[in-house]
């Protein structure tokens, strides 16, 4: 078995996030950056557009994990009168920090920015903005269940009226075809009449009022992981490892967009065989099929069952509407303390002895 050219890559992190992409409520970490964070970030700082195949090797370790409560801001799509703080959006389609303060509540319930029921005033006249469009509201919900609805029950019953005389009218006739117009002129009306209260409705009050939304926080958490050593190894075309020998110093981040990254290292090195036993430092992802065929081992001893975290992990993927579709994912064991006795076709030694075990 020939030996492998891969590109080893040394990070240092003072703290890292690898958000764990099903946990929406606390931001959950992996225990290493995932397959798809790490080749995402080599596909970018490359100006790749397209999949690069490669195979990863991931390891390394972190002092501690700790937890970092922040305040979470969420939108909703309505307004509730009692609860939260009430904003004016600068643009309704688009839910951004552009917002205005209008009114807070004071109490967990009981309040009404309507009534102005234990709330503090930030915008006097957006308030007002809002209290009067919420009067116009009503007026048109009550208008539509009387007027409106009057109206409506009006038009049907002339349409049914037309519909039984056309019954008994003969077709051709001059009385047919006057029925027919009738009809005609009557939906036509009844269409005209309806798009003009809904333009009305649309145009003075949903609009201005989507404009106001309710605005809730909460108290949510990261895991946090300190003092993040990572071991990289890369294996794939000598032009793509070029590629990326040459603008590995570009990686600014990796995780969130404020967990930088030095890279400490950054060397072609040439993957070799061995017969003898080596134990690795650090934890690390193992290819699952690696595992359950003894091929690696716990620390322990190879008669002994290797504890760890089993996880699949997106590798390859396809660019559909500008967004990443994994189409491959692989099974891994995240563990640490743990032995070869030789190499194989996806398990090498480099020249420090670090176990590289593809992905």
């Amino acid at each position: 078995m020939n030996g492998v050219k891969a590109l080893r890559i040394k990070i240092r992190q003072a703290s890292a996030n690898y958000r764990k992409e099903e946990t929406t409520e606390n931001k959950m970490t992996y225990p290493l950056p995932p397959l798809s964070t790490v080749s995402g970030a080599l596909h970018s700082i490359c100006g790749y557009t397209e999949y690069k195949k490669m195979d990863i090797s991931i390891q390394g370790k972190f002092s501690s994990m700790r937890k970092k409560v922040y305040r979470d801001y969420c939108f909703l799509n309505s307004t509730m009168d009692d609860r939260g703080t009430l904003v004016k959006m600068k643009n309704e389609s688009m839910l951004s920090n552009a917002f205005t303060q209008v009114a807070s509540a004071k109490k967990s319930q009981g309040n009404s920015f309507f009534n102005g029921t234990t709330i503090q005033v930030h915008d006097e006249s957006l308030l007002q903005e809002y209290r009067d469009l919420k009067v116009l509201g009503n007026k048109i919900a009550e208008w539509k269940s009387t007027e409106y609805k009057e109206r409506i029950q009006n038009y049907k019953q002339e349409k049914n009226r037309l519909a039984e005389q056309k019954k008994t009218a003969e077709k051709g006739s001059n009385e047919y075809d006057e029925i027919v117009q009738k009809e005609k002129q009557i939906k036509a009306e009844e269409k005209e009449w309806k798009k003009k209260v809904s333009d009305y409705e649309t145009s003075n009050y949903k609009v201005p009022i989507s404009k106001f939304r309710s605005l809730t926080t909460s108290i949510k958490y990261y895991e946090i992981l300190d003092n993040v050593q990572l071991i990289l190894h890369i294996r794939a075309e000598e032009e793509v490892l070029n590629d990326i020998y040459h603008h590995i110093y570009d990686l600014k981040s990796l995780g969130r967009s404020e967990d930088f990254v030095e890279v400490t290292d950054a060397e072609l090195v040439e993957l070799l065989e061995t017969d003898e036993t080596v134990r690795s430092p650090y934890s690390a992802y193992l290819h699952y099929d690696d595992v359950k065929n003894r091929r690696i081992y716990t620390g322990m001893g190879p008669e002994r069952l290797m504890f760890g975290t089993k996880y699949y992990l997106g590798k390859k993927y396809e660019i559909q509407d500008g967004k990443r579709i994994f189409i491959e994912k692989i099974p891994v064991v995240y563990t640490s303390d743990f032995k070869i006795r030789k190499t194989s076709e996806n398990i090498w030694i480099d020249d420090q002895k670090n176990i590289v075990n593809f992905l």
